[in-house]
């Protein structure tokens, strides 16, 4: 499954030049994410109401073509892997108006406590489990 979300860029996301700045593609990877998850009727705020983080443990971004002031970013994301204790959720970026591709990228994280320690998502949250799991 993918889920889209469209967002503009902001005139404070870009430099002088009105290209996007670098690291916003992770914030829209973010936004992209929470809402692929709202999608499947799942909040992180719910997630971690029941004790569940997801710690970022990688991020990637390869950058192909410049976002700029104005533009609409089509932010396209879907679960790349689905471990016991790791979800991978990769991302597409594509502005809208030419349906150019801007950027691809992929971010890692660890199903954890709110000590930071691992836990095996799959057994303590089954339900949820079985919602990403088909999602893949």
């Amino acid at each position: 499954m993918e889920n889209s979300t469209t967002i503009r860029v902001r005139y404070k996301d870009t430099d002088q030049m009105g290209v996007v700045y670098n690291g916003n593609y992770f914030t829209w990877f973010e936004i992209g994410r929470v809402e692929f998850l709202r999608s499947l009727g799942i909040r992180y705020l719910d997630l971690e109401k029941l004790g569940v983080y997801t710690a970022v443990a990688e991020a990637y971004c390869k950058y192909i073509k410049p976002a700029r002031y104005d533009d609409e970013v089509v932010i396209k994301t879907r679960i790349r892997r689905l471990t016991d204790v790791r979800i991978e959720f990769e991302y597409s970026l594509y502005r809208k108006e030419d349906n150019e591709l801007l950027a691809t990228g992929y971010t890692v994280h660890a199903f954890v406590d709110r000590n930071i320690k691992p836990i095996n998502f799959r057994k303590e949250h089954e339900d949820i489990w079985k919602l990403l799991e088909e999602a893949k």
